[in-house]
C-alpha cells in the first residue's frame, strides 16, 4: 500500500514520528487512568467528568473568543514582521480581556444553576467557582498555545503537550486518592495552569521574541480578521462540546447516569484513536488541498487519500470491535453496558474520517459560510437524531445519531465542494 509522498519527507518524518511518540505515551497513561477512573468512581463518575471536561474545552473557545486558529495563521504569516505582530497580539489581548471576563461571570453568577443543569445537584457549585478563577490562564494558555502552533515549533510543542499530560495525569491521581471524585475534577479544572506553568518553562524565551508585551496598546485593528475565525471555532468548538454536555444530561435524565457513563467511556475511547487522524489533517491534507486549485486534481488527491488511510482505519476499527468485550473489561471493567455502543460508533467515526477530509476544503480555501452551514447541519442532526432515537433505542439510539448524522453530512458536503466548483469554473483548468 502506497503512502501518501510526505511520508518520504525527512522534516516530516521527523515531526510525525515525534508526534507518534508523544500520542502512543499519551494513551498508554490515559488507558490507565481510565481503567482507575472506572473502578474507583464508576458510571456516574464518568459521566460527570465528562461534564467538566465538554465544559472546559468550551471555556477554550469563550475565553479567548475563538482566535486560536487565526492567531496560529498570523503567526506563522507575520513571524518576521514584528509592528504587525504586535498590531495583532493587541487585538488578541483585548479579545482575551472581554472573553474571560464574560465567562468568569457567568460561571460565578450562575454556579447555582449550572451545577443543577449539569449535574442535577448543587454539590458542584466548587467546580464553577474554580474554574471562574481560572478562566484567564485558559486563555492564555490558548493563545501562547497558538504562538507555538503557528511558528511551527514541533520539537518544544511535542515536549510541551507531553510534560504537561503527565503532570496533570500526576494531578488527577494525587486528586483522586486523596477526595475521591471530588479531587479529580479539581485537578481537571487545574489542567490547564500546570500548562501554562510548563509552556512558561519551555517556550518563555522564545514567546518575549515573538510578543513585545511593553508595545501592546488595546485596539481592535485585527477585529475583522479575527471574527471570522471566531465564528468557526464557535461553530466547530463551543458549539460541538455544548451538544455533547446536553446530550449527556439528556441520557442521565431520560434513562439514568450509568448509562451516560457508558457513553462517555464510548466517546472517550473514540477521541484515543481519532486524534491519529490529527497530524494527517494539518502536515498533509490541509497543505495539499490549499495548492489545488480545480475540481479533476482535488478529486484526484482525495481518492489517493481514501485510498490509503480508509482501509488502515478500518482495518483498525474492525480491531477495536473484534475486541470490544476484552478492551471493556480492561479499560472499564463491569460497563459491560458499552458493548452494544461499539458497531454505530465506529461506523460512525469511518464516514466522519471520510467526510472532515472533504470538510478540509473549506478550511483550505477559507469557505467561511461554506464551513458554518455544514457544520451547523451537522450538530443540527445529531441533536435532532438523538432526541427522536433515544425512546426507542435508549443509549444506542445516540451512538446510531452519530452515524447517521455523519453519512447525511458526507452527501452535504459533496454538494457543498461541488457548487463551489461549479461557480468558480475550476473544474480541470
Amino acid at each position: 500500500m502506497n503512502f501518501p509522498k510526505f511520508l518520504s519527507g525527512n522534516t516530516v518524518l521527523k515531526i510525525t514520528s515525534l508526534n507518534a511518540v508523544v500520542i502512543s505515551i499519551r494513551l498508554v497513561v490515559s488507558v490507565f487512568i481510565q481503567r482507575l477512573l472506572a473502578v474507583t468512581v464508576g458510571e456516574a463518575g464518568i459521566a460527570n467528568i465528562g461534564q467538566i471536561r465538554n465544559l472546559l474545552a468550551m471555556l477554550t473557545t469563550t475565553s479567548t473568543l475563538g482566535v486560536f486558529s487565526g492567531v496560529v495563521k498570523y503567526v506563522a504569516q507575520f513571524k518576521e514582521d514584528e509592528p504587525e505582530l504586535s498590531k495583532l497580539f493587541s487585538t488578541v489581548s483585548l479579545f482575551m480581556i472581554i472573553g474571560s471576563l464574560v465567562s468568569a461571570a457567568i460561571l460565578f453568577f450562575g454556579a447555582s444553576l449550572l451545577s443543577n443543569y449539569l449535574f442535577y445537584s448543587q454539590d458542584y457549585l466548587y467546580v464553577f467557582q474554580l474554574l471562574a478563577v481560572i478562566v484567564p490562564f485558559v486563555a492564555i494558555n490558548r493563545v501562547v498555545n497558538a504562538v507555538v502552533s503557528g511558528l511551527s515549533d514541533y520539537k518544544r510543542y511535542a515536549k510541551i503537550e507531553l510534560i504537561s499530560y503527565l503532570l496533570a495525569a500526576v494531578a488527577l491521581l494525587i486528586g483522586l486518592f486523596s477526595s475521591d471524585l471530588k479531587g479529580v475534577m479539581i485537578a481537571i479544572a487545574l489542567a490547564p495552569v500546570i500548562q501554562l506553568v510548563v509552556l512558561a518553562f519551555v517556550f518563555g524565551k522564545t514567546l518575549k521574541k515573538y510578543v513585545e508585551f511593553k508595545s501592546l496598546r488595546l485596539n481592535f485593528n485585527y477585529r475583522n480578521k479575527l471574527l471570522a475565525f471566531t465564528l468557526m471555532s464557535f461553530i466547530s468548538s463551543f458549539l460541538i462540546n455544548y451538544i455533547e454536555l446536553d446530550i449527556r444530561s439528556l441520557v442521565t435524565k431520560e434513562i439514568n447516569i450509568n448509562e451516560a457513563g457508558y457513553w462517555t467511556a464510548m466517546t472517550f475511547i473514540s477521541k484515543n484513536y481519532m486524534v491519529f487522524a490529527t497530524g494527517l489533517f494539518t502536515l498533509y491534507v490541509l497543505p495539499k488541498f490549499a495548492n489545488i486549485n480545480n475540481k479533476l486534481e482535488f478529486k484526484k488527491e482525495v481518492f489517493n487519500i481514501y485510498k490509503t488511510i480508509l482501509p488502515i482505519f478500518a482495518l483498525g476499527m474492525l480491531l477495536v470491535y473484534f475486541l470490544r468485550n476484552l478492551i471493556i473489561q480492561f479499560v472499564y471493567p463491569d460497563f459491560t453496558g458499552m458493548e452494544p455502543l461499539f458497531k454505530w460508533q465506529l461506523l460512525g467515526d469511518l464516514v466522519r474520517l471520510a467526510s472532515v477530509v472533504l470538510a478540509h476544503q473549506f478550511l483550505a480555501k477559507r469557505l467561511v459560510k461554506s464551513f458554518v452551514i455544514t457544520e451547523l447541519i451537522s450538530l443540527g442532526l445529531f441533536f435532532v437524531l438523538t432526541k427522536v432515537f433515544i425512546p426507542q433505542y435508549g443509549t444506542e439510539g445516540v451512538v446510531l445519531a452519530h452515524f447517521v448524522r455523519y453519512v447525511i453530512y458526507f452527501f452535504v458536503v459533496v454538494l457543498f465542494i461541488k457548487n463551489y466548483y461549479n461557480k468558480t469554473g475550476l473544474e480541470t483548468e
